[in-house]
């Protein structure tokens, strides 16, 4: 799988949803991924990126921001609060918001700084300990803090569990996201990617199909 096929299932699963293929973002999730893959992806002209952890962006892409305009970067993983500030001048997009304080130290931040990245808050739709992310029933709640706080709250993230149908999920997000008055539906990736579009996804976050599989070494 490439980059072009990526694109251009895409473009057939926005046709089949009669939507607008602009309407949909795809994140390239480059995270743990060599430098001479991410580096490919990048001359074929995709310039929406997705990272697990500052640490690991902070040291990959100033170098790209260099040689290539125009890259965009979304942090897709957790982000701890010591953290914010570094990924405040590194993401455009934080698609990981998911507790109060985080939310707190973000709305001080953006104060100090005059910007804000765009912000999704991340649902843990199959309320799994494990996982992190805002449990359904109180996601209107902390969608309400947050607006109190002047965040730019863009929309809603999830990763369903790996043994569920994923569209139930989206669905949920999607009611979510609706009733708050939320338009950003971060969902899918790349086993579901196509079934996220279908239920309104605007932003997909595909790796391994574009990239190859990632070795953690």
């Amino acid at each position: 799988m490439a980059l072009t096929d990526i694109q251009e299932r895409i473009a057939v699963a926005c046709d089949e949803a009669g939507r607008a293929q602009d309407s949909v973002t795809l994140i390239a999730v480059s995270k743990v991924q060599p430098d001479a893959r991410v580096e490919a992806v990048l001359e074929q002209g995709h310039r929406c990126f997705g990272e697990n952890r500052v640490q690991e962006a902070a040291g990959k892409w100033p170098g790209f921001r260099e040689r290539f305009d125009g890259v965009e970067l979304h942090l897709i993983g957790p982000l701890q609060t010591n953290k914010a500030r570094q990924a405040f001048d590194l993401f455009q997009a934080i698609h990981s918001l998911d507790r109060p304080k985080l939310a707190k130290t973000l709305a001080r931040l953006a104060q100090e700084e005059g910007h804000c990245p765009d912000l999704f808050i991340q649902v843990n739709t199959g309320e799994e300990d494990q996982k992190a992310g805002v449990m359904p029933g109180q996601t209107d709640d902390f969608v309400a803090e947050c607006r109190r706080l002047d965040l730019p709250v863009k929309g809603l993230m999830c990763i369903p569990p790996v043994d569920e149908e994923p569209s139930l999920h989206f669905a949920l997000l999607g009611k979510i996201a609706a009733r708050n008055g939320l338009t950003g539906l971060s969902m899918g990736m790349s086993g579901d990617f196509e079934r996220a579009i279908a239920l309104g996804a605007t932003h997909v976050r595909v790796g391994s199909a574009i990239f190859g599989e990632r070795d953690y070494g």
